[in-house]
């Protein structure tokens, strides 16, 4: 798994302008290729009137599904510098779809590569990126009369506390990145004289 990944924070969408054409780049999270293509879809319903509406989308953290339209322009003058904005960029789980209303004014295939690519990579700047990080969840079971004040540690150095659940001991869920989980391991046996559970489960990605 990759360590960390970027991605938009929300939908939205940034407008230039180049030799008179307008460009809308919509971009949005998207965490399955579906949800990709519903955005697409969406973005063609509203802008159905356009010269043309490419895209490209990378989805998952390791960008095993890219792909790219021109929808009309010039082979591999849309699409393609879109999804290598995206890349460069280290953006995953995101879909970008940039409409062209064309302004009487031919741009040529480097042209049209440099207003795609630049599109993106200007409403990237302009809506802002969050990184996201990986780390093991794990869970913490630790009886009532010290559940507060493990809390509470947690809490006060930054730790992401997923869920607590409270029946016979408290069981709190956790994010660690891998190489704090010893450290951790250690503290969690210090703070609570041996007494609390810990337990490693799967990976996820939080944000940074």
């Amino acid at each position: 798994m990759q360590d960390e990944y970027r991605t938009v924070a929300h939908a939205g969408v940034h407008e230039t302008e180049v030799n008179r054409s307008r460009f809308l780049c919509a971009l949005a999270p998207a965490a399955t290729e579906q949800e990709a293509q519903d955005f697409i879809a969406s973005v063609r319903k509203e802008h159905a009137d356009a010269t043309h509406n490419c895209w490209a989308y990378v989805i998952g953290a390791d960008a095993s599904v890219q792909k790219a339209s021109d929808d009309g322009e010039p082979g591999g003058t849309a699409g393609v510098p879109m999804l290598q904005m995206l890349l460069r960029r280290d953006m995953r789980y995101v879909v970008a779809v940039v409409t062209r209303y064309y302004g009487g004014v031919k741009l040529g295939a480097g042209g049209l590569i440099r207003a795609y690519g630049g599109a993106v990579g200007e409403a990237l700047d302009t809506l802002g990126t969050l990184t996201r990080r990986r780390f093991r969840l794990a869970t913490v079971t630790v009886d009532h009369q010290r559940a507060g004040k493990v809390q509470n540690d947690l809490h006060s150095t930054g730790r992401a506390v997923r869920d607590v659940r409270y029946g016979e001991e408290v069981t709190i869920e956790i994010g660690l990145p891998d190489a704090d989980v010893d450290a951790f391991r250690a503290w969690l046996a210090d703070a609570t004289a041996g007494t609390a559970g810990f337990e490693l489960g799967g990976e996820a990605y939080g944000d940074a």
